[in-house]
């Protein structure tokens, strides 16, 4: 087993994440913990994502680069980390608010 499954295997454990998805620079999956379906869908749409959030970031200062992404819904929390090769981007739970509050 590759270091990279190790990774995930370790990730997937954490409370709350329901999958996690690495892609490639081709917006490719190469490794998934979801179905297909709803893999090429956040892969698709993810990709297009961190396009535009690099755009904005360059265009405010030409010499930065976008580091991380995260997007919070009343379901789920959606973490992007942006490398040069690929994408790793993990999807889990929303915490509850009154959950939050009280950590």
């Amino acid at each position: 087993m590759s270091d990279v499954d190790d990774i995930i295997k370790r990730m997937q454990k954490h409370k709350g994440v329901t999958g996690l998805i690495v892609v490639n620079d081709e917006g490719i999956p190469v490794r998934t913990t979801l179905d297909n379906a709803t893999t090429v869908q956040y892969s698709g749409l993810i990709q297009q994502l961190v396009g535009k959030s690099r755009s904005v970031i360059r265009d405010l200062d030409p010499v930065n680069d976008l580091c991380f992404l995260r997007i919070k819904s009343k379901k789920h929390e959606i973490m992007v980390a942006p490398e040069n090769d690929y994408l790793l981007i993990v999807v889990q739970e929303a915490e509850e608010e009154e959950e939050a509050a009280a950590t």
